[in-house]
């Protein structure tokens, strides 16, 4: 007696979600490539799998591949483009979005729910059909957002409740369930983030500012300000404890440096204080240090004001100088 083959299913993904979908999927069927750009753990994970790597993420890369391995169901799992009608119709797709859908289609909803104060997100495996995360839910369950958590701590929580769920939602669509209908009257939508979008407004409430640096901690590459004409990115911070009552404010503005060792220096926003306690500077890889090793002075004001866009104009070579 021979076993029973196990169903064939495409894994597309590109972001962080990715390697614990192959790793609930591998489980239960056979992964037959997993579409990733690039080299890094979870290609390295599938080459330990035996699942084949195949690079190209384009919309015609996807569907020539599905043309050409036939799988039984594709799977989508951190993917940034929508897939054609065309596409879809050919067999089963499911999708898996981190937003209590219909609430929160389309794009960056783990960051929106952290900037935008949420107490809880959602984990939902949603069949694929035409429309932006339209399709009927398979599986949904809710996700509580902690009031410190960042986003690499919500990720985490939602990666393992993708792992635990992933594969029944996926069976449950093999067995030829589309799942529960959403209210589509009730959808909002999520725009597009981009890294310029990081920028702090140190006139914003403390909060919010507070929300934004933890709305962009890895893998996303942090809120940032300027410090003089260099960039400065806010990896950890915190509304200060028991600050004082400052009537006199300046957005920005370094008004404690701590010589301690701790290393913290407290900013003024735009209704309170907010305690910085890791910085890196510049765009790149540099290495997280205490603030206090970069601001040293009470007199520093955090963001590009006119005064050091003048200074750069002044320092710019004119025409007359070649």
């Amino acid at each position: 007696m021979t076993s029973e083959a196990k169903p064939r299913v495409l894994l597309v993904g590109i972001g962080p979600t990715t390697r614990d979908a192959l790793e609930a999927l591998a489980e239960r069927f056979d992964v037959v490539a997993l579409v990733r750009p690039g080299d890094d753990d979870t290609t390295a994970y599938a080459g330990k799998l035996g699942v084949p790597v195949e690079p190209g993420t384009r919309v015609a890369d996807i569907e020539a591949l599905v043309e050409r391995l036939a799988p039984d169901a594709v799977v989508v799992s951190s993917y940034d483009r929508i897939l054609p009608d065309r596409l879809l119709s050919r067999r089963p797709f499911v999708n898996v979005h981190y937003s209590p859908l219909p609430r929160g289609r389309g794009r960056a909803n783990v960051n929106w729910a952290i900037v935008n104060g949420d107490a809880e997100t959602a984990i939902s495996v949603h069949t694929m059909a035409p429309g932006l995360d339209a399709g009927g839910i398979l599986h949904q369950e809710s996700v509580p957002i902690g009031p410190r958590d960042t986003v690499t701590d919500l990720y985490d929580r939602l990666n393992g409740r993708q792992r635990a769920v992933l594969a029944d939602a996926v069976a449950r669509r093999l067995a030829g369930d589309e799942g529960d209908p959403q209210d589509h009257s009730l959808a909002t939508y999520g725009c597009t983030r981009l890294p310029e979008d990081g920028e702090i407004a140190w006139s914003a409430p403390t909060a919010v500012t507070d929300r934004l640096i933890r709305a962009l901690t890895p893998p996303y590459p942090g809120a940032f300000t300027h410090f003089g004409l260099e960039t400065l990115r806010i990896l950890r911070a915190e509304p200060a404890p028991d600050a004082p009552d400052y009537t006199g404010r300046v957005p920005g503005r370094v008004v404690l440096v701590d010589r301690t060792g701790a290393g913290w220096v407290d900013v003024l926003t735009g209704d309170g204080v907010l305690r910085v306690h890791e910085v890196a500077v510049g765009d790149g890889e540099s290495a997280a240090v205490p603030a206090a090793s970069v601001i040293r002075s009470v007199k520093t004001t955090l963001g590009l004001r006119t005064a050091d866009l003048l200074r750069l104009l002044r320092a710019a070579p004119t025409r007359e100088d070649g």
